[in-house]
């Protein structure tokens, strides 16, 4: 459903200066696939889950998702695919204060077309219930643990019913019990045919993978066990 074809990366930074974060990239996700992409600050992770995302195009080659090449759609069209197609949980739970975390989770889908507000917030709250937090469907992000707001955040990510999640860092700054907690969330919504693209440091989201690649000076080499990457 996702393929990236000789797909290259560079941002000039000065007269001088150009940096290549993802070079030549070539990868084909499956549905239903949870792909992860593990390396170092700065080796391009980001990068390329914003090339899937349609957020930046790629200096050379194509993004392509259900063979539709992202490289030549309009603003409005990638805004339109991004809704119908995509969820997304960022490093950051970014969790607006104002809003309730059941406001939060509807927000991204609540002004789109073809979305009932009433069905939206229906659906916001069976999915909050689904990940635990049915008791606290009103409530605010500060009133929450940063385990909470994580799965406030994966909510979030499932609200448009996506194919595709990109994930970046999702057990990012949690402790060990609840990055647990958050893996095993991510394990069964791949479970039920979502598929995953996940950028991380953390070594542990290689076993639940089907296919981990690392990152490393914009290209992507396949691994198999944890002990072969990031010096480990």
């Amino acid at each position: 459903m996702l393929e990236f074809q000789d797909v290259t990366r560079s941002f000039q930074l000065d007269a001088d200066t150009t940096i290549t974060p993802v070079h030549s990239v070539n990868l084909k996700i499956e549905p239903g696939e949870f792909v992860v992409i593990v390396g170092r600050s700065g080796s391009g992770k980001t990068t390329l889950l914003n090339l899937a995302a349609g957020l930046i195009k790629p200096s050379a080659g194509h993004v392509m998702i259900d063979d539709v090449d992202l490289t030549v759609m309009s603003d409005r069209e990638l805004s339109s695919l991004r809704a119908r197609k995509m969820g997304f949980i960022f490093q950051f739970p970014s969790l607006l204060s104002a809003l309730t975390i059941k406001d939060n989770v509807s927000l991204p889908v609540i002004f789109t077309r073809g979305y009932e507000p009433r069905d939206v917030s229906s659906r916001a709250a069976r999915l909050l219930k689904a990940l635990g937090l049915g008791d606290k469907l009103d409530v605010y992000p500060k009133q929450l643990s940063a385990g909470e707001q994580k799965r406030v955040v994966i909510a979030r990510s499932l609200i448009n019913e996506p194919q595709l999640v990109l994930a970046d860092e999702p057990t990012s700054e949690l402790d060990k019990r609840t990055e647990k907690e958050v893996l095993n969330i991510l394990r069964d919504i791949n479970s039920r045919g979502v598929t995953f693209l996940v950028a991380t440091h953390n070594l542990d989201l290689i076993k639940v993978a089907t296919r981990a690649f690392e990152m490393e000076d914009g290209n992507l080499n396949q691994v198999t066990e944890a002990t072969s990457v990031l010096g480990a």
